[in-house]
């Protein structure tokens, strides 16, 4: 197999995270100016970190926003699921000796509270978080923090992400990338290839 390496990014491609991400940030904004954006308008947030999509909405007090998003995030966390095949996909991967890698913009806590209780953490050998790197997608940074921990020779490596960020970030890293398009907002992406379900990476990688 050409890809050694599978390495996801998670909302949008693993979970489904949309609606819990962007509605308590309208709630947040609405909180703190008390003004109602659209979350038409506020779906740039998806795939960066929340400190940056707080910083381009022009938040001063970021802590307090930050706070606010977390508290309000709680209640609509029942809303978060596994994109339906990814547990099949992992089985398969696991069982055709790919090792599996994460880099997510999520902080190690976000990563605590909104991904491990789906109980996939186990398939992931090497994850890299937010806090593992000063700069972010769609910054270079986070995958060659992966290539380094993993001691990966990039040219065995795909990373699977749903946003222009991910996209952005394995392009500016000398990656392969393919499109999750079941998660993705954007089918006009740049991508080496388009998965429109999950398992449709197992016949890419065989």
């Amino acid at each position: 197999m050409k890809y050694r390496h599978i390495v996801f990014d998670i909302d949008g491609t693993l979970i489904d995270t949309e609606y819990a991400v962007l509605h308590p940030l309208q709630d947040t904004l609405r909180a703190i100016s008390g003004k109602e954006i659209p979350v038409s308008e506020l779906t740039f947030a998806l795939g960066i970190t929340g400190k940056d999509a707080l910083e381009i909405l022009g938040i001063k007090d970021l802590s307090r926003a930050q706070g606010l998003w977390d508290t309000y995030w709680r209640g609509y966390a029942d809303t978060v699921r596994v994109f339906d095949g990814i547990f099949e996909l992992l089985d398969h991967l696991q069982r055709l000796g790919c090792r599996m890698g994460i880099v997510t913009s999520q902080t190690r806590e976000e990563f605590r509270q909104n991904f491990c209780p789906f109980g996939i953490r186990p398939y992931f050998k090497t994850i890299i978080r937010a806090e593992d790197t000063r700069e972010h997608k769609p910054s270079a940074a986070p995958l060659f923090k992966y290539l380094e921990t993993a001691e990966a020779d990039e040219r065995q490596v795909l990373y699977i992400g749903d946003s222009p960020y991910d996209s952005q970030c394995a392009e500016n890293a000398g990656i392969d990338f393919a499109l999750a398009v079941w998660g993705s907002r954007q089918e006009s992406i740049r991508a080496d290839y388009f998965l429109k379900s999950p398992l449709d990476l197992i016949t890419l990688i065989t």
